[in-house]
């Protein structure tokens, strides 16, 4: 069975930092590339980062350039999403997603919003007050 679980969101303020949490079981996981998506109620889901397991690649969307670090722990199928320098209009619920379909990041930081996924996880609530 497949699973991703986040976890590490939470309330901070604005400034502060996260730091989100991907474990993944059930698929082979340096076969996939994983990615970290938002959504808020009423706007169009978003990529923020992704990390390619099969080329090594990263992709950030242009608001969290400088401010967020994706990593990737091959031995613990664990992807990790460390956020510093929040903002406010960074409140949303962020969901891990992994697809075998995009060998690099970019691909799926560009792509992904149009394609389901192969493999969602339930998503871990960021809350960021100003």
């Amino acid at each position: 069975e497949v699973e991703l679980v986040e976890s590490g969101g939470g309330l901070v303020h604005t400034g502060g930092s996260l730091r989100l949490s991907c474990a993944t079981s059930g698929f082979t996981f340096d076969k996939y590339t994983i990615g970290w998506f938002r959504q808020v109620p009423g706007k169009e889901r978003e990529a923020v980062s992704c990390i390619s397991n099969i080329d090594g690649s990263t992709y950030y969307t242009a608001s969290v350039k400088s401010r967020f670090a994706i990593s990737s722990d091959n031995a613990k199928n664990t992807v990790y999403l460390q956020m510093n320098g929040l903002r406010p209009d960074y409140t949303a619920v962020y969901y891990c997603v992994a697809d075998s379909r995009f060998s690099t990041a970019l691909a799926m930081g560009i792509m992904g919003k149009f394609y389901g996924m192969n493999y969602w996880g339930k998503g871990t609530l960021v809350t960021v007050a100003s």
